[in-house]
């Protein structure tokens, strides 16, 4: 067979893995060829293109990002876009397609199935948040890397008798925030699926320094939303508007919630906001092994004609599910994992 790979959506720890794992598999045990689709969605729109063979996943193992590189191009967007996919699959003569993303890219992907597109999917987000699958590849290297960080930051909080705020990455779901802040010894820990109660937060911060523990660190993710009153909840937003799918910049909450701390207790605070660092660079080993299990796992699925479906992670199996039931929702924190973070914190931060 002949079998496009494409990566969508933010860049990952561990995309090179799934890249190796599907062109060595497909290659020595089913004698497929490879090409890869450059930019995302943008490089099938576009038809752009670079062959994938051993040679060129040879030694890419351990290197971070996506030799494919990638964009947030929504191909739907766009009146002709689902034709202009279907024309360059029968440009290229190929006969399947895997999507490496989220719910993004794989909504994307969903849609070509449904128009009759042979695709696959293959779970992608450092934010550990698609639905259908335990893990994603990619959050094991961030929480690893926030970790270090907040390991970091508790020297010169201390040494300083500071507040520090440390906003970590997570849109819609704060299992970075979480995992990271347990690890890390955090005293807060503030994620999207609860609301801002800045009132308890000083609280909290309050009765640590009352305690003789001068210094706390706070952790929150980019996209947990301030408590309003009768107006609701609100995110805080960075500059930049909204991108193809209609996601607001999300960043700034690591800074608003400094100066509120600071202005209500009266205690000195900073943020540090950690941002693409958590993104970045060389996947842990449990990134790279979760990475080439997925792909050898896509291209098993390709082969077993089993289309429309992603790969995932159930337990310590990989199964699979429907595109459709992958992209329905978003997996949030779920309450164990709250109520570990609540059994060595001082209390809820949030309502």
């Amino acid at each position: 067979m002949k079998i496009g790979l494409l990566t969508g959506g933010g860049d990952c720890p561990g995309l090179n893995a799934v890249i190796r794992a599907v062109v060595r598999k497909g290659t020595n045990h089913y004698g497929d060829s490879f090409i890869g689709f450059l930019e995302g969605w943008r490089g099938v729109l576009e038809n752009k293109t670079m062959t994938l063979d051993l040679a060129t996943v040879n030694g890419i193992l351990p290197i971070g990002g996506t030799i494919l590189r990638t964009s947030r191009t929504n191909a739907t967007k766009q009146p002709d876009g689902l034709a202009r996919i279907e024309a360059t699959f029968k440009k290229n003569g190929l006969d399947a397609l895997i999507a490496i993303g989220g719910d993004d890219t794989l909504g994307v992907a969903k849609k070509l199935n449904d128009a009759g597109v042979r695709v696959v999917g293959c779970p992608k987000t450092i934010d550990n948040d698609l639905a259908g699958t335990d893990f994603t590849f990619g959050f094991d290297t961030a929480v690893g890397i926030a970790t270090e960080c907040i390991d970091r930051l508790h020297t010169t909080a201390e040494s300083h008798n500071r507040v520090i705020v440390v906003e970590v990455m997570g849109r819609d779901a704060g299992w970075i925030a979480m995992y990271a802040g347990i690890a890390g010894s955090a005293d807060v820990i503030l994620i999207p699926e609860r609301p801002i109660d800045i009132d308890a937060v000083c609280s909290t911060i309050r009765k640590q320094h009352e305690a003789e523990k001068l210094y706390s660190i706070v952790v929150v993710a980019e996209g947990a939303k301030v408590a309003a009153g009768k107006s609701g909840e609100t995110n805080v937003l960075a500059a930049g508007g909204v991108d193809e799918f209609g996601h607001a910049r999300l960043g700034g909450i690591g800074n608003l919630l400094a100066s509120e701390i600071e202005k209500r207790t009266g205690y000195e605070t900073r943020s540090a906001i950690l941002g693409h660092i958590q993104r970045g660079g060389t996947p842990s080993a449990f990134d790279r092994v979760l990475g080439t299990r997925y792909g050898l796992g896509a291209i098993d699925l390709v082969h077993e004609g089993k289309f429309g479906q992603m790969v995932s992670l159930k337990g310590n199996k990989i199964t699979s599910i429907p595109l459709a039931e992958a992209v329905a929702s978003n997996r949030r924190v779920d309450q164990d994992l709250m109520s570990v973070a609540e059994g060595v914190l001082d209390k809820p931060a949030g309502k």
